[in-house]
Parts: structure tokens; C-alpha cells; sequence
């Protein structure tokens, strides 16, 4: 035993540790960009970029820093011009694509971003607790901004002009009132080509661009209703849960979901335990639903 054969072993231990810190700088990870919801800001994601450090290091984590607070009521078309604008030389400069990761509101927002941008790289699209399938539910976040509606009135507000312009009446979805939703609704019911949508066969072909959906919800939400909206699945009239496989935009794959799943690049998590506002801070969800998507 000589101290040449104690330099092999050390070699031995650090060629693979510089062979896996060459790798990560050469292939290196793609970058994340991420996209908050209702009432959030950029600096509620510290926890989420800290993750994502932790088990990717090196990954260039871009929490965008517009519609904050009270801003992120503006109409969701403005939002997707204005993120779409932040986003885009972040695509640009990254060869290999770019991953989403979108959390709440932030997720419709990232599904017409996708839709309306005909050269994006988006890889992994994460869509963290988002109402998909719409909204319809008494929360804390309605009580506070309309406090004088219940659920079942709030349609005389959001199913009018002056109501599309609040983000949330964009995908406020009433299962009562199906066909005030049809004709008012600006955005969801576009997006979700329920009315007539001109541009349906592009924004598919754009939307199927993405090369992994993953849709993370979870029964204890409590804020998104019903939670199965975060993949797709939502109400019939008699406020049943129909899952997104009977939904009729899954059956006749109107945007790419019935595509996406015989591609296998449709990925369902569901986490029960977790609150809506701690999805991006819940260390479990990451690992199990988010980390393996983002390389």
C-alpha cells in the first residue's frame, strides 16, 4: 500500500464528481420560469427556487415580477401580452427550451401564453393547483372581493362586459348558467374553444408544442372548487364532478388533452393534505410531482 494507491483511490472518488459537475455545466438544466397566481408576488417562490436549487443546482429559476397583488385582477389577455413579453427573450436565449411551472391563476395565464405563441420552447408545462376547468365555489378570496355575491349570483356580475374585466370572472365557469358562461366568457371558454374560436386549430398545434403536461391538485385545497378543475375535471348542472377523461373538450380533444395522453405526456399528481396557498412551499409536493419534470 502506497501513497500512489491513496492518490488512485482519491482520483477514483473525484473523477466521477468532476465528471458529474462537467456534465451539469455542459448539458446543464433548462431554465424554469415561474408564473404566480391570484394576490401572490415574485417573493412568495422563494421556497420553490430553493428546491429547485437545491436538486437541479445551476438552474436559472425566473419567478416574473408583474400583475403583484391587486394587479393580478387585471384581465387575463392583458396578463398573457405582458407576461408573454417578460418571457419570451427568456426562450429566446435557451436553446434547449425553457419549463413552466405555473401556480393558480398563473396556470390560465401560461395555457394562453402557450396557445398564442406560435414559437415557443416550453418542455415541461406545470400547472401547480389551477382552476383548468374553471371556478365555481364560495371562498375567502370571493367574500373579500365581492362580498356582497354568493356563488350563485355572481354570474350578473361576471357574465358581463364590465365583469370580464376582473381576472377571475375570465374563468368564473357556472355550471347553472352554461350558456351566459359560452357567450361571455373572454377567455376560458376560448381557450377552451366552448365558443367558437377562429383561431382553435392553431392554438392546438401551438399548445401541443409543450413536450409534458403536469396537472398537481389535491382534495384539501380548499380554495380552488371544485379541486378537481386543477386537472381538468369540473361540474355537470347538478354540481356532480365529471372527471376530465368524460369532459366532452377531454373526448373530442379539442386543445391536445386526449393528444397529450396518448402521447404519455399527460401526468396526473394528486397530493391530498395540502392547503392552496402552500402548494409552492410544500417540499413532498415538489419532490413527488414536480422535480423529475424539470431536467
Amino acid at each position: 500500500w502506497t501513497a500512489e494507491t491513496a492518490n488512485d483511490g482519491a482520483a477514483g472518488l473525484l473523477y466521477p464528481l468532476l465528471g458529474a459537475c462537467l456534465w451539469a455545466a455542459v448539458v446543464g438544466y433548462k431554465p424554469v420560469i415561474i408564473v404566480h397566481g391570484l394576490f401572490d408576488s415574485s417573493g412568495d417562490f422563494k421556497n420553490l427556487q430553493r428546491f429547485i436549487n437545491e436538486s437541479h443546482p445551476g438552474t436559472n429559476v425566473t419567478v416574473i415580477d408583474l400583475f403583484d397583488r391587486s394587479a393580478s385582477l387585471q384581465p387575463l389577455w392583458k396578463q398573457v401580452e405582458g407576461f408573454k413579453a417578460a418571457i419570451y427573450p427568456i426562450m429566446q436565449n435557451a436553446a434547449d427550451g425553457v419549463h413552466f411551472i405555473c401556480y393558480s391563476q398563473g396556470g390560465l395565464v401560461c395555457r394562453g401564453i402557450l396557445s398564442t405563441l406560435s414559437d415557443h420552447n416550453v418542455q415541461s408545462f406545470i400547472s401547480l393547483s389551477s382552476p383548468q376547468a374553471g371556478q365555481y365555489g364560495d371562498t375567502d378570496y370571493l367574500r373579500y372581493l365581492f362580498p356582497q355575491f354568493v356563488k350563485s349570483n355572481l354570474y350578473h356580475l361576471c357574465y358581463t362586459a364590465i365583469g370580464q374585466r376582473i381576472s377571475i370572472c375570465n374563468y368564473w365557469n357556472d355550471p347553472h348558467h352554461r350558456d351566459l358562461y359560452v357567450n361571455s366568457s373572454d377567455y376560458l371558454a376560448l381557450l377552451n374553444s366552448e365558443r367558437a374560436n377562429p383561431n382553435s386549430t392553431e392554438w392546438k398545434k401551438n399548445f401541443l408544442k409543450i413536450k409534458k403536461l403536469v396537472l398537481i391538485g389535491g382534495p384539501d385545497d380548499g380554495v380552488i372548487t371544485p379541486w378537481q378543475s386543477s386537472q381538468f375535471g369540473f361540474y355537470d348542472d347538478n354540481e356532480t364532478v365529471v372527471e376530465m377523461q368524460h369532459q366532452d373538450l377531454y373526448l373530442r380533444d379539442v386543445f391536445g388533452l386526449k393528444t397529450l395522453a396518448a402521447r404519455g405526456d399527460l401526468i396526473i399528481c394528486s397530493v391530498p393534505g395540502v392547503e392552496h396557498v402552500f402548494w409552492h412551499s410544500n417540499e413532498t409536493v415538489f419532490h413527488m410531482c414536480m422535480e423529475k419534470w424539470l431536467v
